[in-house]
Formats: C-alpha cells, structure tokens, sequence
C-alpha cells in the first residue's frame, strides 16, 4: 500500500534510541514500533557491554516479545539501534530476518557513544538492498545533550 505512512522500527537499552525515535515520531506523525528481547540484556554496569557487543559481532538473533505491525502498510521505515561494537543492535537483526522489506524509503538512525556507525550503516545497507536509501543519522549520547541533539535530528528530516 502506497500511501506515504511511515513507521520507526527501533530497539533501544539505556534511553537515547528511543528518546530519538519519539522525536522522529513527533516531527513525522510516524507509527512507533520498539522492538522487545524476551530475554533483555541488562542496562547496568560493564556486563551490558560484553554481553550486547558479544552477540552485535556474532550477527546473534535473540528472541524478541510479539509485535504486530504490517510493513506492507508503510512507505518509508526509520531503523534505528544503539551503537554496540561498530553493530546495530541485536533485536533489530532479529527484526530484520522476520521480516522481509523491499521496495520501501528506508532511513537509518543510530545513537552511540564513541562511533562505528560507519561500518553500521554500511552493513544494513547491505542487508537491506531492494529498497530506497533516504537518510542516515548518528547523535552522539542525545541524553546528554538533549537540545542539540533534537536540532540535529530535525536538519535532517528536512533534508529526507
């Protein structure tokens, strides 16, 4: 169905994805989808890291709780995942092996907290071939800096 919704797919730990995605949904009354391990990782301490980058570099695909959204409804998908060892988080490979998407406007958004999104993007990119890249995004800790980081996002989806 072509008819120019747009959906934010995203998984988020500690906060800055999802703060993220709810800006993009305010500025583009998109639909929001936040993807849910069964089994989550845990948002404290040093262990999240070497669990979550762990399974980002294994390609791990955990389980995720059920959702119910029909990607055929939606033109234009956002992606968006937190940064963990130069990967894309895995919920959001789960994500994409349950779901094929083709022939949509994708927009990538990824929030960290020292880089790799480079290499991020280039893998979904990737993985994602049939459809239309419009856009992508990086916002370093947008917690922290909350004003500047919502006046970047919004100079970009200007610019989509």
């Amino acid at each position: 169905m072509d008819n120019g919704k747009k959906l934010i797919v995203f998984y988020s730990l500690g906060g800055n994805t999802r703060f993220i995605a709810e800006e993009i949904k305010k500025e583009e009354n998109a639909d929001l989808l936040e993807l849910k391990l069964k089994k989550d990782i845990k948002s404290k301490g040093f262990l999240k890291y070497l669990i979550g980058g762990r399974q980002a570099i294994t390609d791990k695909k955990p389980e995720l709780l059920p959702y119910d959204v029909n990607l055929d409804d939606y033109e234009t998908i956002f992606i968006g995942s937190p940064i963990w060892a130069s990967h894309f988080s895995p919920a959001v490979n789960t994500f994409l092996s349950e779901n094929a998407i083709l022939n949509k406007n994708i927009a990538l958004f990824c929030c960290h907290a020292g880089g790799g999104e480079g290499k991020a993007f280039k893998h979904y990119k990737e993985r994602l071939k049939g459809n239309r890249f419009i856009g992508e995004i990086e916002i370093k800790d947008p917690l922290k800096a909350k004003t500047e980081s919502v006046n970047k996002l919004k100079n970009w989806l200007k610019n989509i």
